[in-house]
């Protein structure tokens, strides 16, 4: 699972997740793209699935690119745990994906199976998404 080698805090606030996306909402390297429509945390599993489904689609041709990393930790109590007694534990980490995000990049394959392999991929993401290309 993807998740910070070091962080300067162990625990962050929630945060809130208005706007879009203003960094990373364009295509950099590759021909195809997966970018967000709507607003969500993507937890590391998630991420590994998009990726899997990803790369059993494109049969080990081309080349990805993941554009999101899961840096910010967030924290839940145990079950059944009356309230207060501070923060509870770092549960795992997650990527704050923002409408525009471009999370996942592909190249070096064609049209018809890019198109296959990020509409799998975007069914692993708990996000709506749009696939982008180079041409428009």
């Amino acid at each position: 699972m993807l998740q910070p080698s070091n962080t300067k805090y162990r625990k962050a606030f929630r945060g809130r997740m208005k706007g879009t996306a203003s960094t990373g909402n364009e295509l950099s390297s590759g021909d195809f793209g997966l970018q967000s429509v709507t607003r969500s945390w993507v937890n590391s599993r998630q991420i590994e699935a998009a990726r899997k489904a990803l790369v059993r689609e494109m049969k080990r041709k081309g080349k990805l690119w993941i554009r999101v990393f899961p840096h910010k930790p967030y924290s839940k109590k145990p079950a059944e745990v009356r309230m207060g007694k501070g923060k509870g534990s770092v549960e795992g980490y997650v990527a704050v994906v923002k409408p525009g995000r471009v999370m996942f990049e592909i190249g070096g394959v064609d049209e018809a199976i890019a198109v296959e392999a990020l509409r799998k991929a975007s069914q692993k993401l708990p996000v709506l998404t749009r696939i982008i290309s180079r041409q428009g």
